[in-house]
């Protein structure tokens, strides 16, 4: 998988849909995508990442999981954009946390549909959602 470098700060995003008061005193909500290697396309890739940031609500401050903790939504994407599939496959330990993340990804479905020079039918995307100091 290739790691996004979205030029807009992640933090930022996220931050931004979290109440000032929240519970992440002890961090912060960090997200990363990761593409699979072919699909190099930087700008699908930014607003993909983009899609999903606008899309994240924190769950209330007893469902945020500890400093250093993820939840992986790993997601398929049709070459219409459509979301085909979404599964957390790494849980934070917090049920309200990766419903959150699983949330986020579906709703900011239909993504656009896949760069013209990208041949297969689909692409494998992974949405990696943690509690950052």
């Amino acid at each position: 998988m290739k790691r996004v470098r979205a030029a807009l700060a992640l933090v930022t995003a996220l931050a931004a849909a979290v109440p000032a008061a929240s519970a992440f005193a002890a961090g912060r909500p960090e997200l990363k995508v990761y593409f699979q290697s072919n699909l190099t396309d930087a700008a699908y890739q930014k607003k993909t990442f983009e899609k999903v940031a606008a899309k994240w609500k924190a769950p209330p401050g007893a469902e945020t999981p500890a400093v250093g903790k993820k939840t992986v939504v790993q997601a398929v994407i049709d070459r219409d954009g459509k979301l085909v599939s979404a599964v957390v496959s790494l849980r934070s330990g917090k049920k309200g946390w990766d419903d959150a993340v699983l949330r986020a990804v579906a709703s900011a479905s239909p993504f656009d549909p896949l760069p013209s020079g990208f041949k297969p039918r689909s692409v494998e995307v992974h949405f990696h959602v943690s509690v950052v100091p």
